[in-house]
């Protein structure tokens, strides 16, 4: 039963009714017979329950789970195929050093925790692309109701975890439980360029203090972002459509 998978999905995801039901526009009481399967959801409240359980329509009407898988492996080429992410052994390393790079710069922060860390890798790779047309990390982010997502992060967090490079924490950040990830070691900057690190260093400055919320809440204004279907991977092309507000490139001197 639809109303069975998503009591399953928000218990899964530590979200209370009231915050479903805030999302949704409708009362407690009203969001509570959803999962009693005694109302049936509205096309555009499937679409924003699954979205913000990251999941395709497809799947969440299916009562199934939307499967990203990563795979570590070494080879010269990355294939997206399904959502089948293959990171190969440059753009792992790459991907690895920067996520140390970050927590040695401002994993104390007490606001740093892992919905921080997608949107810094997010911003770090998108804010590349556009300055210089060409990939820091490359990493595929998808759009989820929380901001962009990198699908990698989770399985190369596992991987150092796993060989002592990283150690995740569960901390309090004033009422909201987090996940934190402090590092064991210092990144190899041999890996990372110059230019690369002062682009990150830039980054971190103008970001690392935002709370989850506001990052997120930020990010949501990114034009990628919001021209990316819900679910899906977002496109580094749509970086030189950007306004104002999020363009980290001078067009002007290019005339």
């Amino acid at each position: 039963m639809l109303g069975e998978f998503i009591k399953e999905q928000r218990i899964k995801r530590k979200m209370t009714q009231e915050y479903l039901a805030s999302e949704l526009g409708i009362s407690r009481p009203t969001y509570s017979q959803i999962e009693l399967g005694t109302r049936e959801l509205t096309i555009p409240e499937a679409r924003k329950m699954a979205a913000i359980f990251n999941i395709s329509l497809e799947d969440f009407l299916a009562e199934k789970e939307s499967k990203q898988n990563v795979i570590l492996e070494k080879k010269t080429a990355q294939k997206l195929d399904n959502l089948e992410i293959r990171v190969t052994e440059k753009n792992l390393d790459k991907f690895k050093q920067v996520l140390l790079y970050i927590l040695n710069k401002v994993g104390g922060k007490p606001n740093i925790g892992e919905t921080v860390l997608h949107k810094l890798l997010y911003f770090i790779d998108f804010d590349y692309y556009e300055k210089f047309e060409e990939n820091l990390m490359g990493a595929t982010y998808i759009k989820n109701h929380h901001g962009p997502t990198s699908v990698e992060l989770g399985a190369i967090i596992q991987e150092m975890q796993e060989q002592g490079e990283i150690e995740a924490v569960n901390s309090q950040y004033f009422k909201h439980s987090q996940k934190k990830y402090l590092p064991r070691k210092r990144p190899n900057l041999d890996i990372l360029s110059a230019r690369e690190i002062e682009h990150i260093d830039n980054v971190l400055a103008r970001l690392s203090d935002k709370n989850a919320a506001e990052i997120e809440s930020y990010s949501h204004e990114d034009i990628p972002w919001k021209s990316a279907r819900d679910g899906s991977p977002i496109s580094y092309e749509s970086v030189f459509y950007r306004d104002d507000r999020y363009s980290v490139r001078n067009y002007d001197d290019e005339l």
